[in-house]
């Protein structure tokens, strides 16, 4: 993701808690359009009692209709994705809210500056991957060869691909992922999430059918302590999505905990979002 306009750097960080007060309460200035993205987003700044952010704004009446996301809007599932990454502890997904601005009703998001140069993605040759690698699958490089696509096996990406198999994320794609300097891994662009069918489609398979971490595990257990029928995490969720996408989610989390693998591809749906990228 590109920015039309650079802005002096944010005065308030990812993990700060007055992050989502001035995402919901600042006045939203629309700085540029961000080209790349299928729906419309726009690059703006926010500003609110004298501190200032850089922000991604998505308003609903941007929005493209999707026949196999009928219900809901692509803002609302973006919101629940934080929500649901908020109940984890990890903090995986910017500071995001549901609010009004210069177009109507829509997400609003922390900007997040990524680290020039990580790397979190390679296509090698080979059968097997390098250590520190996980592999992904064979991708076509041109002139009918094939490399090997791999991502890190990095701790914050094995949380990243628990999170998506809980919100059933069915587009993570390489350029979803934002590693920053300070440290922290964001995932973004969530708004084809929580689907009550299986539609799991992702670049972090390196795991799959692997026993889950003891801290995944732990996790799993206070969502769903937190999605029972009054609980705070389906309080959170039901403005943003429908009690059978509640209760789909719910279910997701106590399979997780029965099985206690990371999912394996099912064949129903492409196990690989198109492009990768």
């Amino acid at each position: 993701m590109s920015a039309p306009e650079r802005i002096p750097p944010r005065s308030v960080k990812a993990a700060d808690p007055a992050a989502a007060v001035l995402l919901a309460e600042g006045e939203l200035t629309v700085r540029g359009r961000i080209r790349e993205a299928s729906n419309a987003a726009l690059y703006c700044t926010v500003t609110y009692d004298g501190r200032e952010a850089a922000c991604v704004y998505k308003p609903v009446a941007g929005e493209r209709p999707l026949w196999d996301f009928p219900d809901g809007t692509l803002a609302g599932r973006e919101v629940a994705a934080y929500e649901v990454s908020r109940a984890t502890g990890w903090g995986l997904v910017p500071p995001t809210v549901l609010r009004d601005g210069p177009y109507g009703e829509g997400m609003c998001q922390l900007w997040i500056e990524t680290a020039p140069g990580a790397e979190l993605l390679a296509l090698v040759d080979g059968e097997e991957p390098e250590p520190g690698w996980k592999a992904i699958g064979f991708a076509e490089v041109g002139e009918g060869r094939t490399a090997l696509l791999v991502h890190a096996d990095d701790e914050r990406l094995r949380r990243l691909a628990v999170l998506d198999a809980v919100i059933n994320n069915a587009d993570r794609k390489g350029g979803h992922l934002l590693p920053t300097a300070e440290g922290p891994l964001y995932g973004i662009d969530h708004g084809v999430t929580f689907n009550a069918e299986d539609k799991l489609r992702t670049l972090l398979w390196g795991w799959a059918g692997e026993p889950l971490t003891a801290e995944a595990l732990n996790v799993l257990e206070a969502l769903s302590a937190a999605l029972t029928p009054a609980g705070p995490l389906t309080t959170a969720l039901t403005p943003h999505i429908t009690p059978t996408e509640i209760a789909a989610t719910r279910t997701r989390v106590e399979t997780l905990l029965t099985t206690a693998v990371h999912p394996q591809p099912g064949g129903d749906w492409p196990a690989i979002p198109w492009p990768p990228v």
